[in-house]
């Protein structure tokens, strides 16, 4: 344990106030990242994609279950894995529930993943959740989407080709608006540590004092287990 200097409740209460200061500041920037983000263009969503869905096979554009707004987890599963990465697994921990609110914000939320799509609720299953999530299988999804790596790559052009990663799967998230005129729209895409925003327990964590502890370990996140492992 690392000590921090023991005060009264006086100078702790000083240390917190200036500490705040700092916080609202990085909110108030925040809030200034998320209208930009907001502002990004589109781009419009020519190809015809297809899903393997549990009631059959479903377009890009059925996804938004009749709502405006579509939020998709890139969700580690390879087409020939027998289960899901574990630290998207830890991610999709944070997503059960939350398509209720979502809903009633005009958003549908789906993992989608290259695994079949009986592979994928079998796995569902285990883990106890209720997320829509469907496979894109052998289409172009994943790949055009930056987040799998098509047979025979050696490796990928990862983060808007930011980053030279092996061959196989990474995560993402991407998200897609219906327009007006009933075309999909690509509105904007996030990966690597992009996707920590989405993860409540690392930020949960962030409040302790050890914070996320991972810095004396082999690798960040190598203590992290499937939740029915542990």
């Amino acid at each position: 344990m690392t000590a921090r200097p023991v005060v009264s409740h006086q100078e702790w209460l000083a240390a917190s106030r200036d500490f705040l200061a700092k916080e609202k500041e990085f909110t108030r920037l925040r809030d200034v990242l998320a209208r930009e983000r907001r502002a990004l263009p589109w781009e419009r969503v020519e190809k015809e994609y297809s899903f393997e869905a549990p009631e059959g096979r479903v377009a890009l554009a059925d996804l938004f279950d009749g709502r405006g707004q579509l939020l998709v987890y890139h969700l580690m599963f390879g087409a020939d894995w027998n289960e899901a990465c574990k630290n998207c697994s830890f991610w999709a921990d944070n997503f059960n529930g939350v398509d209720v609110h979502l809903a009633h914000r005009d958003t549908a939320l789906v993992a989608v993943s290259r695994a079949p799509v009986g592979r994928l609720d079998a796995y569902a299953k285990r883990m106890g959740w209720t997320f829509r999530w469907v496979s894109s299988g052998e289409g172009d999804f994943n790949f055009d989407y930056g987040v799998s790596s098509r047979p025979g790559e050696v490796g990928m052009d990862y983060n808007f080709g930011t980053m030279k990663v092996g061959p196989g799967e990474m995560p993402g998230f991407s998200a897609f608006r219906r327009g007006d005129d009933g075309a999909v729209y690509h509105t904007y895409s996030t990966y690597a540590r992009g996707v920590d925003m989405l993860n409540g327990v690392y930020h949960l964590l962030d409040l302790t004092s050890k914070g996320r502890d991972e810095s004396d370990l082999p690798f960040t996140m190598s203590w992290v287990k499937r939740h029915d492992q542990y």
